[in-house]
């Protein structure tokens, strides 16, 4: 989870304008899910890049995102903090239909939103959406998804969380410090991690952010 953000020097009131501006495109993570099955439909992804590599991961994601939509579950003592938070809040989350660690986790982002009519999930896609995105850089890159918590009265940066669960981000970090670089390997490791942890870990960062 990460808990700050980059303002790469541009005022505050250019980053609400920023963020109010990407809010206006925004679309619920239902509308996301029609989206990636017409994209599926018509073999492309989102993005800049339309190449068949991407259109393939974006098929493998709508997979993912299918079967954590049917079998994703909140745990009780989690349920109960998702549903006792009383801030009016929007969890807008960066992402694209060929990001695969967006497949297992915007699911789960949603399974802890339906809990709380409070919590306003939106989602923007990157390309489109360069400016914020450049906001909300991790080391330097724009890592997605990237869920930005706000206030919804006011679109205040209240939190921030992503890439990717504390768990699996110092799984990566650990693996980069001994190896150098993430190799093709590591990541079906690191997809086999998502599956074994059933978006538990993605949950608890959620219910800290709030917390």
């Amino acid at each position: 989870m990460q808990s700050y953000f980059c303002y790469m020097n541009t005022d505050t009131l250019a980053i609400n304008t920023i963020i109010s501006e990407s809010l206006e495109k925004s679309m619920t993570y239902p509308e996301y899910r029609a989206l990636v099955i017409n994209l599926v439909e018509e073999n492309s992804s989102t993005g800049n890049d339309k190449s068949e590599a991407m259109a393939n991961y974006t098929q493998l994601n709508d997979r993912r995102m299918r079967r954590w939509d049917k079998t994703g579950k909140v745990a009780e003592d989690l349920k109960t903090k998702f549903k006792d938070f009383d801030k009016k809040i929007t969890w807008l989350v960066i992402s694209e239909s060929w990001c695969g660690d967006a497949a297992h986790i915007m699911p789960i982002i949603h399974k802890a939103a339906e809990l709380n009519d409070n919590i306003d999930y939106k989602v923007v896609l990157r390309d489109e959406n360069e400016s914020l995105m450049n906001q909300f850089l991790t080391n330097g890159g724009k890592a997605i998804p990237k869920l930005i918590m706000l206030d919804s009265e006011t679109n205040e940066v209240l939190n921030t969380f992503g890439p990717r669960p504390t768990v699996a981000t110092n799984m990566v970090k650990a693996y980069k410090e001994a190896h150098g670089v993430i190799t093709a390997e590591f990541k079906e490791d690191l997809q086999r991690w998502y599956n074994k942890d059933k978006g538990q870990s993605t949950l608890e960062d959620l219910a800290n952010l709030i917390g």
